[in-house]
């Protein structure tokens, strides 16, 4: 390439350097378009902050929160307290001897069920009946001195309706009728005690119900100091219950007390037979606390009550939820 090409495509000093408004003004026009883009975006961003915080979102996510984030409301029969105790008879009758006497017969053994008044004990009933015969010839006696008193009685009002015989004389043969009835009566009164006496020789049962025990044996001699089931000394004959009246008897803790009230819904399984259940009733609810385990005794009524049940044997009893408004209805009306 010759030198005068060359100087043709020279470029002059002065036209080498880049203007630099050119530059400037491409960095401007990019930091306007970025900044309008910002100042665009803001407002978008602030209303999704502001439909986050209002009223109609909170209660979208409300409603969308799973169950498990929100705590269950007790519900009528859910149970409440679950507790175990002993199964016993509501009451145990101790059958005693009403006199001191010596048992003649036991006609029943442990286990075995009778109807009330069928007999279960024979005392020795010599004595009442000896008893009974000397106050048979005695009222005999009686029977013959009144016939006499009878007789001279009409005899005298005879004679003093003659005038042969003296008013003094009808006013005491009239005196001794009367008190030959009058001995009379007294006889048969004691005659009739004998006969109770001989009747509490033969001991009957009073309900209908199972022998818990038999504690005495024919041969022994008896008394009837008796205080009753467990109260302190005895010496009965025979201890019953009525297998159809059951309770369940716990101990419930004393911060569990609130979760427990009269007439409270229950279900009983034995824990001999996890499988049967049986509906129930808080029936008592002690009204002392035991200081020494802190805890309070409470009874629970079996409802039809069966041969599973076996007494003090023990059982699991669940306490349930009972609705508040008709709990302060029931308290109230009490």
């Amino acid at each position: 390439m010759d030198a005068a090409k060359l100087q043709s495509i020279k470029i002059e000093a002065g036209q080498r350097r880049r203007s630099g408004g050119i530059f400037w003004t491409i960095t401007g026009s990019v930091i306007v378009i970025t900044t309008i883009a910002l100042l665009a975006a803001k407002p978008w961003a602030k209303d999704e902050r502001t439909e986050a915080n209002s009223p109609t979102h909170e209660s979208k996510s409300s409603v969308a929160l799973p169950q498990s984030a929100t705590k269950p409301t007790p519900q009528p029969g859910n149970t409440a307290l679950t507790v175990s105790g002993y199964i016993i008879n509501r009451e145990r009758i101790e059958i005693s001897p009403r006199t001191m006497n010596v048992v003649k017969w036991i006609g029943v053994k442990k286990g075995d069920f009778v109807k009330k008044d069928q007999v279960v004990v024979q005392l020795d009933d010599s004595e009442q009946k000896a008893r009974l015969m000397e106050l048979d010839g005695q009222l005999a006696m009686a029977q013959v001195s009144l016939e006499r008193a009878e007789v001279n009685y009409r005899r005298v009002q005879k004679l003093r309706a003659t005038q042969n015989e003296s008013a003094e004389k009808e006013d005491e043969t009239r005196l001794n009728v009367e008190s030959a009835k009058a001995q009379i009566s007294q006889l048969e009164g004691s005659k009739a005690i004998a006969q109770v006496w001989l009747d509490w020789t033969v001991i009957k049962s009073p309900v209908d119900g199972v022998v818990l025990e038999k504690l005495a044996d024919p041969g022994e001699l008896v008394t009837p100091q008796s205080f009753g089931g467990g109260t302190g000394p005895s010496t009965a004959l025979l201890a019953l219950a009525d297998p159809s009246d059951m309770q369940v008897e716990i101990d419930i803790n004393e911060g569990d007390l609130p979760k427990v009230s009269l007439n409270q819904p229950c279900k009983i399984s034995p824990e001999a037979y996890p499988d049967k259940i049986y509906e129930g009733t808080v029936a008592e609810i002690a009204p002392e606390a035991n200081r020494q385990k802190g805890t309070l005794q409470v009874k629970v009524q079996i409802k039809n009550p069966d041969h599973f049940l076996t007494p003090e044997l023990s059982a699991k009893v669940e306490f349930l939820q009972v609705n508040s408004s008709v709990s302060a209805v029931v308290n109230s009306s009490k």
